[in-house]
Parts: structure tokens; C-alpha cells; sequence
């Protein structure tokens, strides 16, 4: 009787667990409106985030030395960094176990928005700032990716990735590009380069402007394994219903 009710136990708790779908699924389809609403941080925490950072800092825009860009230095934002020369803002955020498995722990992306920055600099370096608590456990670059598009675990290994992304537009053309990050240990690890996601030039209104934009698939998904990732582009004329043609596969060519 032991033994059937072990048995019995077993079978149970083996078909609660949700199972693996091994078939191509969508990662992330930027053929959809996506809006990211900025976070409702307290103040009180905003301030401990950026003075764990930070050394120093300023609060407002209309406090930055106009002459800084001046200076012959031959890395203009690091340059105003060192002199605190930066009105840093906290932009997205998200929970979970990043840096190691079974931590609960809040990722802050920081926007650090070096003073005189231009549309070339993307306005100002990005960076990943990860606590437990109030304990800064990592601290990097991230190429200047600004918004976090979704949380996963690809691998089941406990330890969350971020898909991440970052788009720019001049003269009403939009471009975006999104890679998959791991921040396992407290460094950035670039899982996936996925590159151009979206090409846009519909703002522009010029004749024969289109939008392409990527969808993001994985497959293949095996317990300790990452799956395979995969990428279709597409096309759309810029009417209300855009009628979306495949037309490649791979990294978008630009």
C-alpha cells in the first residue's frame, strides 16, 4: 500500500507541472503597438537607486555647464560623468532573480542622460542597476538599450534574462534594434543580437514609405538548455490595416 500510495503521490505532482511546448512559440512580435508606461518609483527610492550609483549628480537639466562639450577629451560622456556632469533617471523596472537563482531581487534600468548629450550620443549612456534590498548587486552598461520588452527563463535554470530593445527616429524614420541579455554573476552577457527589429518609415510620409518589423520565435525548449531562436521579418505598407507579407528570415537587413 506504501508503494501505490508513493506512486500515487508522484503522479500527481508530475502532471501539475505545466508541460514544455517543444513546437515553435512567439518570443516577441514587434509587428504589434507596444507601450511602456514610465514606472511609479517613490521618490525616497529613486534617491537611494541613483546615490548608490552616482557619486554625484544633478537634479535638473538647466543645472548642466553648457561648456562641458567643449572640453577636448576623447570620450565626451565619460568625461561628463567623472564631473557629475549627468541628470540620471530611473525609466523601467523589473523583478526577479537575475543575477542567481532564487533571489528576489528589482532591476532598474537608468537612463543617465549626460549633460549636452545629443541625438548622436542617443541622448546619453543606459544602464542595468540590480538590488536585493537595498544592496547594489550589479551595475553595467547596456549599450544603450532603454526598455525592457519582456522577463524570461528560457533555460529554466532560475535565473531570469530580459529581452531588451532600443529605438531612435530622425526625419520620421523609425529604427529599433533588441538583443536578449543575461546579467547571471552581475555581468551583462549578450544571449541573442537580434539587431534591426523594426525599420519605420511611415512618419515620414514620403512616397513608397513601408514598415518592417521582426517576430521573434523559439523552439526546441529543453529543461537546462536554451532553445533555438529564430527571427521572420516583415512588411507593411503604412495604411490603418497593414496587411504584413513575409519577406525574409535571419537578422532584418537594413
Amino acid at each position: 500500500m506504501r508503494i501505490i500510495f508513493l506512486l500515487l503521490v508522484a503522479s500527481l505532482t508530475f502532471a501539475q507541472k505545466p508541460a514544455l511546448q517543444k513546437d515553435r512559440q512567439i518570443l516577441l512580435d514587434f509587428r504589434k503597438d507596444r507601450t511602456a508606461a514610465q514606472p511609479n518609483i517613490p521618490a525616497a527610492t529613486q534617491r537611494m537607486v541613483l546615490a548608490k550609483l552616482f557619486r554625484r549628480y544633478l537634479t535638473d537639466v538647466s543645472k548642466c555647464n553648457s561648456d562641458l562639450a567643449g572640453t577636448d577629451s576623447s570620450d565626451y560622456l565619460a568625461a561628463a560623468r567623472k564631473a557629475g556632469q549627468i541628470v540620471p533617471s530611473i525609466v523601467a523596472t523589473a523583478t526577479g532573480s537575475f543575477t542567481a537563482p532564487g533571489q528576489s531581487q528589482t532591476l532598474y534600468v537608468i537612463s543617465v542622460s549626460e549633460c549636452n548629450a545629443s541625438h548622436a550620443d542617443m541622448f546619453g549612456t543606459k544602464r542595468v542597476a540590480i538590488f536585493s534590498g537595498q544592496q547594489l548587486v550589479a551595475d553595467v552598461d547596456v549599450d544603450f538599450k532603454d526598455s525592457i520588452e519582456r522577463k524570461t527563463d528560457l533555460n529554466s535554470d532560475g535565473i531570469d534574462e530580459l529581452l531588451m530593445s532600443t529605438s531612435d527616429m530622425h526625419q520620421g524614420d523609425v529604427d529599433e534594434v533588441a538583443a536578449l541579455l543575461s546579467f547571471q554573476n552581475g555581468r551583462m552577457r549578450v544571449i541573442h543580437d537580434f539587431g534591426p527589429v523594426v525599420e519605420d518609415t511611415c512618419a515620414s510620409e514620403r512616397p513608397g514609405s513601408y514598415s518592417k518589423a521582426s517576430v521573434l520565435y523559439l523552439s526546441d525548449v529543453v529543461p537546462g538548455e536554451m532553445p533555438k531562436l529564430s527571427v521572420e521579418n516583415f512588411q507593411a505598407g503604412c495604411g490603418k490595416t497593414r496587411r504584413w507579407r513575409l519577406i525574409s528570415r535571419g537578422k532584418m537587413q537594413q
